[in-house]
């Protein structure tokens, strides 16, 4: 979260890679059934303290809708 309020060239870079990361964790979630199976597993193993992380997964794992998308970034 400090990529994204920092101004330097080098949290910049940071954040950008972060979103990229999620991005790229949502589609291999949607596309793999497996791994959807693995995170349930994960879920349960361990305790609530991971809550918001795997709140966060599930998230990402719904797919996008197809509505017009903003762009997002300095344009």
């Amino acid at each position: 979260m400090l990529s994204g309020i920092l101004n330097s060239p080098r949290a910049v870079a940071v954040n950008v890679e972060i979103m990229r990361t999620f991005v790229k964790l949502r589609r291999m979630l949607a596309s793999n059934v497996e791994l959807a199976r693995k995170l349930d597993a994960l879920e349960r193993k361990y305790d609530s303290q991971f809550k918001v992380v795997f709140d966060a997964i599930r998230q990402l794992m719904i797919p996008p809708d197809n509505k017009a998308k903003r762009r997002i970034g300095f344009g």
